[in-house]
């Protein structure tokens, strides 16, 4: 049996509607994702001479490589810049920290010497050495003996703190002439008898070695010397043997 085909039905459809079916179905692709970068088919000569398709998929994975190891490049360079601003930052942390160590380090030194400056005792006459000792019997002294002892000295020669105190006394002193009282830092007491001049006044603060006087032979005195004492307190007949209170502060006496 033979079909025939009535007139006017089963037309085939036109070249507009296929155009719009064709972006109709782009569209969709499109909007799902699949084909958002897909472009029209390229078509180039093989060897045989027939035409070859050459789809945009392919460019665009290459492009898409070539993109991704760009970024990889980039972020490994941010990675190395990065690494080498962090080691930086931290040799400089360490080289603040290694300079603030040292500075304390120098505070620490500096402080330890003047406590060691502070605590020093030396002879109240540089480079003399005695001439009278302690507890000396004789008519000289009203107490019938030497409550101290006594120090070559020519007249007008520097008169030395033995060690760091304040002045209790300064002034004349009797039997002692000019006569200056040390209240030292252990709360003992120092005194340095028949001074030609004294430089320190009552109150004052004195550190080890400060000139305090002139040496001379003010008071009760036979000639030019400087007469030492150490002492419990700053009272008269408090007195204890100056040499072995000298040694006793590290002085080689």
């Amino acid at each position: 049996m033979a079909f025939t085909r009535a007139t006017g039905k089963h037309r085939a459809r036109s070249r507009r509607s296929r155009r719009g079916m064709s972006a109709a179905g782009a569209a969709t692709l499109t909007a799902t994702g699949v084909i958002g970068v897909l472009a029209a088919p390229a078509h180039a000569a093989g060897p045989d001479g027939h035409a070859v398709g050459r789809t945009g998929l392919a460019q665009a994975l290459t492009v898409g490589d070539a993109l991704a190891d760009a970024l990889d490049a980039q972020a490994a360079a941010q990675h190395h810049a990065a690494a080498r601003a962090g080691a930086k930052a931290a040799a400089r942390r360490a080289a603040e920290a290694r300079a603030r160590e040292f500075r304390a380090e120098r505070r620490r030194a500096a402080r330890a010497a003047e406590r060691r400056r502070l605590n020093a005792f030396g002879l109240p006459v540089a480079g003399s050495y005695i001439t009278t000792g302690y507890r000396t019997g004789g008519s000289l002294w009203s107490s019938g003996s030497h409550t101290g002892v006594d120090f070559r000295a020519a007249s007008g020669t520097p008169v030395l703190a033995a060690g760091a105190g304040t002045v209790v006394e300064a002034g004349w002193g009797g039997s002692y002439g000019n006569s200056i009282v040390l209240r030292m830092t252990d709360g003992t007491c120092t005194q340095y008898g028949h001074l030609s001049s004294i430089a320190v006044s009552a109150g004052a603060t004195v550190v080890p070695g400060q000139r305090i006087g002139l040496s001379g032979a003010s008071g009760n005195a036979t000639g030019p010397h400087l007469h030492f004492e150490a002492r419990t307190g700053p009272e008269y007949g408090s007195d204890m043997d100056p040499v072995a209170y000298l040694r006793a502060h590290g002085v080689n006496v």
